[in-house]
């Protein structure tokens, strides 16, 4: 069931179901979650089930605002205070050390915890009414089976679970791919996933060098979105440039069908067999478009989808990210 999220009588709903144990699709500024009370075991567990995600990997736990995290974390690096005092509300997650016997669930048993303050107006009105009846913050993974491609809008949502989940409708979601994710605990930052925070601007607010994942003694925890393969369609993805999506389509000639292409520059006259999506020269937008375009012509029934990979610089990081994920 799906109701608009600017409702307040949708939101009352919304927090009661939570408070049942039981789960709602969320919009946030990212892509929808399916949320459920942080510290219910039993509840965390429905998402779970209900994703077919294996229970050692963790969820991120979303909260209203920065006065939920010493609930959560046991330790708060000086480094990832900055980053909150910048980007919360806003699609980073850090990872930080947890405090004992708390979300136990939620984290996948790990002793580290993810943590995210979305800044989507819908997902800020239900978290701050859970603050208020005893639920400091909702675990939210990407509301779709999981390793599959992310929703961005209610009825994606609704497409995956069915009518029977309360979904609050959020309109589309403005970013478009998961949250950046940086890793707190090991001293110095260290970047895990990319997103529309990049790496840059990272380093900036933390006065210091993103490490390697892979240099630190201390192996990386675990956490969301890092699979080598996510995000991915029924079609097979495969990625190229420009140059050689012409050279393939002109190979093909007129046996080209069943394929989607979602490259910058519009094809060549191809035939009904192709169907061809824009994608944009600006990082953002791309972002916000791509799942929105994989699940479209996913939907079309096309067997493959040739993507124009975009370049390789710090803003394109994300996009990149989800893109190499969904074709491994």
């Amino acid at each position: 069931m799906i109701l608009p999220g600017q409702d307040p009588a949708a939101i009352a709903r919304a927090v009661q179901t939570l408070a049942r144990g039981e789960l709602l699709g969320l919009p946030t500024e990212t892509v929808y979650g399916l949320a459920a009370d942080a510290l219910r075991d039993e509840a965390v567990a429905k998402i779970f089930a209900a994703k077919g995600r294996p229970a050692d990997h963790p969820l991120i736990v979303h909260v209203a605002s920065a006065a939920q995290v010493p609930l959560f974390a046991s330790e708060v690096p000086a480094f990832a205070q900055r980053l909150m005092d910048a980007f919360w509300p806003g699609p980073l997650t850090l990872i930080l050390p947890r405090q004992p016997g708390v979300a136990t669930a939620s984290a996948g048993g790990h002793t580290s915890i993810g943590l995210r303050c979305p800044s989507h107006p819908v997902a800020q009105a239900v978290m701050q009414a859970c603050a208020a009846t005893g639920m400091p913050g909702l675990s939210a993974p990407s509301a779709n089976q999981f390793g599959r491609v992310s929703p961005t809008t209610a009825r994606h949502v609704q497409g995956e679970f069915g009518d029977a989940l309360l979904i609050l409708d959020g309109g589309e979601c403005e970013v478009g791919i998961e949250s950046t994710i940086v890793d707190c605990t090991r001293g110095a930052p260290v970047l895990l996933r990319p997103g529309q925070i990049t790496r840059t601007q990272i380093e900036q607010v933390c006065g210091q060098s993103l490490q390697d994942k892979a240099a630190l003694a201390q192996p990386a925890p675990k956490a969301s979105g890092t699979l080598e393969s996510h995000y991915a369609p029924r079609a097979k993805v495969r990625l190229m440039d420009a140059a050689q999506i012409h050279q393939r389509l002109q190979a093909l000639g007129v046996h080209a069908n069943n394929l989607g292409v979602w490259s910058r520059d519009a094809l060549p006259d191809t035939g009904a067999g192709v169907l061809w999506r824009q994608q944009s020269a600006q990082p953002a937008t791309a972002a916000h478009d791509l799942f929105a375009v994989l699940r479209d012509l996913d939907a079309r029934g096309v067997q493959q989808i040739w993507v124009e990979l975009p370049p390789d610089t710090p803003e394109w990081e994300g996009v990149r990210d989800r893109l190499q994920r969904a074709a491994a």
